[in-house]
């Protein structure tokens, strides 16, 4: 049976019905909801457990710096994004947002590297499971004995942990919005106590002072800006996703009003929460120079300072948070992947935007995620290095789909936008004169990053030695992406009319 409308629902409903869709989807997500989809994304407590090592032994202490900096880069992108929230909200954003900016092609582009990096990544946080669980309970290490992801064992146990947690996170994004919305704030929640605990636990065991952030000496040897820059791709994996609250634009309510402020709040708690816990990490480390910090991270840090059972509770929350971060990924990039196909703009286009008429979820979209994710895992068999190359390209091709929005946005804002597009509410957000000058640093920054990221270091893409096909991942893996991506708009295009629902956006 149809859940009853309230009022506001039904006018969300008829906002949508003006950008020329149906609502099929059901809004079930309130304010905190919304703020947790974005949160669980970024999840500070999964990623910088996993890569606050990268950080610190190319940067040592100085290394904390590169947080602020890319927090304010990626807020630049936070703000145009909640503009553009209020304004277009529409499942699958970065798409919609760029085709209304940018006309069909840039926006078709935008969603498809957005959809490749949302698999990806989906598929490299549900792999975090096994740096985490057989550190809690050794039965979790169900293959051999060996639990380095290095190794032919712990490869072959991170492959059957994260496939489990692909077809469990799959299940819920089947079974509907709200068991999904509540099994993620009750995640963000124990994820939140987690990073608070964490970062009380460092601050009333410190073993020397803040000054510590000033302290290169354990740094990669050569140029310490060379080394900076690259201990910054730590910071710049992890502050991504923050835009979640906008691909689920049609499952919240009051979208207009809600996901801007989500947007920016998801962003800001884990910027703050992220940068503590840098900084309390650096400052309760037993030792910043007998290899163990980069080698171990976070986890080194705990053990010190924690007797077993305490430390294992913190453990268990950041697997909490490894889980509901790949649930988190899952479900925006299924609806990014049904708001596609609804336009008719991806193969089998009718079976993903299909809703199923009891959960009232796209089903196909969830399900087709998990088991490409579940078939990238595959590729760490014996491949660790391939599988973290892969993983750290993936979000160079993220970091390009958020150009496709804030580059054309420059370009519109350029030529008088939002001109006829002002709001009727002008409580709603907007950057106002603000925006040109946002915009443009917000574009070069994204353009900075993009560069920052793919450029071909032999000490990100090759530690231990490499083809050159490895060394050049990035370039090489955006480019196969952008040829295979020529081939399937090609392919859609010649699609007869019926297959689409709305492939121009209203003027």
């Amino acid at each position: 049976m149809a859940a009853t409308l309230t009022p506001p629902d039904l006018a969300d409903n008829a906002d949508l019905e003006r950008f020329g869709y149906q609502p099929v989807l059901r809004r079930k997500l309130g304010r905190y909801a919304s703020f947790a989809a974005g949160f669980s994304f970024v999840s500070i407590l999964t990623t910088i457990f996993q890569f606050f090592g990268f950080g610190y032994g190319f940067g040592g202490g100085g290394f904390f710096w590169t947080w602020p900096v890319v927090f304010a880069g990626q807020l630049l992108v936070a703000l145009n994004f909640a503009e553009l929230a209020a304004r277009y909200p529409i499942s699958g954003c970065i798409y919609q947002w760029s085709r209304r900016l940018a006309g069909e092609l840039v926006g078709w582009f935008a969603g498809w590297l957005m959809i490749i990096a949302q698999i990806v990544t989906a598929a490299a946080a549900a792999i975090a499971l096994q740096v985490v669980l057989p550190a809690i309970w050794s039965g979790f290490q169900i293959v051999g004995s060996d639990t380095a992801l290095t190794s032919t064992s712990g490869a072959m146990n991170a492959i059957l942990l994260g496939s489990v947690l692909l077809v469990l996170t799959t299940l819920v994004n089947v079974v509907g919005i709200g068991v999904m919305a509540r099994i993620n704030t009750i995640g963000v929640t124990i994820e939140i106590i987690g990073v608070l605990a964490t970062v009380a636990l460092f601050f009333t065991h410190p073993d020397r002072g803040p000054g510590v952030v000033f302290d290169t000496s354990t740094a990669a040897p050569g140029s310490y800006w060379a080394a900076f820059l690259v201990s910054g791709l730590m910071a710049a994996y992890v502050m991504v996703g923050f835009d979640s609250a906008g691909e689920l634009s049609e499952e919240t309510r009051n979208p207009r009003r809600v996901a801007p402020r989500t947007i920016l709040t998801a962003l800001a708690v884990s910027g703050l929460g992220g940068g503590l816990m840098l900084l309390g990490a650096l400052m309760a480390a037993p030792s910043l120079d007998d290899g163990h910090l980069a080698a171990e991270g976070l986890a080194y840090v705990i053990s010190a300072k924690l007797d077993s059972p305490a430390g294992k509770v913190l453990l268990a929350c950041v697997a909490v948070a490894i889980s509901v971060c790949t649930l988190a990924i899952q479900t925006a990039g299924s609806r990014l992947m049904f708001s596609m196909a609804r336009d008719g703009r991806l193969p089998f286009a009718r079976g993903l935007a299909a809703v199923h008429p009891r959960f009232g979820t796209p089903v196909l979209p969830a399900v087709v995620i998990g088991a490409l994710g579940i078939a990238l895992l595959l590729v760490n068999l014996g491949n660790a290095a391939i599988f973290a190359t892969l993983a750290g390209v993936c979000i160079v091709t993220l970091y390009l789909a958020y150009l496709l929005v804030t580059l054309p946005l420059l370009v519109r804002r350029l030529k008088g936008w939002p001109g006829n597009e002002k709001l009727a509410d002008t409580s709603l957000f907007s950057l106002g004169r603000w925006g040109v000058p946002l915009n443009a640093l917000a574009v070069a920054w994204g353009i900075a990053m993009a560069v920052n990221l793919a450029w071909p270091r032999s000490e990100v893409y090759t530690p231990k030695g490499g083809g050159w096909w490895l060394l050049w991942a990035a370039p090489l893996f955006v480019m196969l992406a952008v040829l295979v991506g020529v081939l399937v708009h090609r392919f859609v295009s010649t699609r007869p009319a019926p297959d689409r629902v709305s492939s121009t956006p209203p003027a």
